[in-house]
């Protein structure tokens, strides 16, 4: 094959998660304007998520491929996904999809792809492109300086993380290594993503950028052996959709005068945590969109969710919405001055390229390196939890006021601006890397 006039077909595997999907969606639409074809794989469930996204544009250059998980009676197929998946089917769900190999090698088989790209924890997937002597590169949807600080607790156990603004608290580093020492098919997490990461030929793609993590990005490539290659942000464009209440909503509100409230899609706020959010958000007096999230299933009332009153008593200062709300629109909204994130790593970067600042309040595995990252950046305070980690009201309504009223907050907003400014004028910068990397391992293999 002759890459130089070949369109170059990649076969795309995800994690089953929407903050999975996502970004490999625009790393696939960034590809196909550099001839490239991008087969991109999941569960329907999965997939339908994102199949407006995929605009007439891209309908002939980005093909959609159902993967088909085997059937378990607990695990039904509007359950896989983890978006709204209860926590307790999460090892069930992650079983599933390594039960699912031999689907997958009749789909390699079938498409004949030059490339695969997949995520964090398949090497199964790249040990199925190798047997057909197709070459594999992982793609990180998370940020170089949560992995690199994982990979160092991994090879180099007892030495201080060479970056002393990343750390965890006591409570936080319990349940990372909690969720490392778990286990699938009785294979560890943590041998699960050393092994995904040295099947990757050559170099490992992450969702960074050099301006914020040029250093976590060098010391991966020294963990790892390998180039590391940024891919840039790949934010979505902001969508149409059905929530234009609210955005009519913000049109009345000052400019910067309200936050975007919302913990990802994969977290479920504790009983305690909506208290203590709800009771944050009435005493800053900052109007505000909050996104609240129940397991599916689960026949819960936003109004027996709140504290009582929550909601007369806000009244047209707050606005709750109940499972989704279009966070592009509304982070790109110039009414919206702050952010309440979990710090996901999606979220962080949709931050930045729409210049909001961070109210940082992260709950779980990345979230709280990435945390620590983002203020190290300037574009984000934290909301500091007690010494067993949980969030207080005070401290909640103290922080929000800083980074959207008081002065002492302009440096943040300022410096959110400055990154959103920088992203902008980059624009695709990273891709013409990217593709001149994989252009290189197509062409060793012919």
């Amino acid at each position: 094959m002759d890459t130089r006039q070949s369109t170059i077909k990649v076969l795309m595997l995800p994690w089953l998660a929407h903050g999975h999907i996502s970004p490999f969606l625009e790393l696939a639409k960034n590809l196909t304007n550099r001839n490239f074809h991008i087969y991109l794989c999941s569960t329907p469930i999965n997939l339908a998520s994102i199949k407006e996204r995929i605009t007439e544009k891209y309908s002939r250059s980005i093909q959609i491929v159902e993967l088909h998980l085997p059937c378990l009676p607990e695990l039904p197929a509007h359950y896989h996904t983890t978006n709204g998946l209860p926590p307790y089917l999460m090892s069930t769900l992650k079983t599933a999809f390594e039960m699912a190999s031999h689907s997958f090698d009749y789909i390699v088989k079938t498409l004949k792809p030059d490339l695969l790209i997949y995520d964090f924890n398949q090497p199964w997937a790249a040990a199925v492109a190798s047997s057909h002597n197709i070459p594999a590169v992982q793609f990180l949807t998370l940020g170089a300086a949560f992995v690199s600080f994982g990979l160092h607790i991994f090879k180099q156990s007892g030495k201080e993380f060479p970056f002393p603004e990343i750390y965890l608290h006591e409570h936080e580093g319990n349940k990372f290594r909690e969720a490392l020492h778990s286990s699938v098919n009785d294979v560890k997490e943590e041998d699960r993503f050393l092994e995904a990461m040295e099947r990757s030929c050559d170099i490992v793609l992450v969702k960074t950028f050099k301006e914020i993590e040029e250093k976590y990005i060098n010391y991966l490539s020294v963990l790892v052996q390998k180039k590391i290659v940024p891919v840039g942000p790949l934010v979505q464009d902001a969508v149409n959709d059905e929530h234009g209440e609210i955005i009519k909503w913000l049109d009345k509100k000052d400019e910067a005068s309200a936050i975007f409230v919302s913990f990802g899609s994969e977290y479920f706020l504790s009983k305690e945590e909506i208290k203590e959010v709800a009771h944050g958000l009435e005493l800053s007096n900052v109007n505000f969109i909050w996104v609240v999230r129940f397991p599916v299933g689960e026949k819960i009332k936003i109004e027996e969710a709140v504290p009582e009153g929550f909601l007369e008593r806000v009244g047209e200062r707050g606005r709750i919405l109940e499972g989704w709300a279009p966070q592009a629109k509304i982070l790109g909204h110039p009414s919206t001055g702050g952010f309440v994130s979990h710090c996901g790593w999606n979220s962080i970067m949709e931050s930045m390229k729409f210049g909001v600042p961070i109210i940082a309040m992260p709950m779980h595995i990345d979230q709280p390196v990435n945390a620590r990252m983002v203020e190290e950046v300037g574009v984000s305070m934290e909301v500091v939890r007690d010494g067993i980690g949980r969030l207080h009201r005070e401290e909640i309504a103290k922080v929000i006021r800083k980074v959207v009223v008081d002065n002492s907050g302009e440096v943040v907003r300022r410096k959110a601006r400055e990154l959103s400014e920088k992203i902008r004028l980059k624009g695709e910068e990273e891709t013409d890397g990217v593709v001149e990397e994989l252009v290189q391992l197509c062409r060793k293999k012919n």
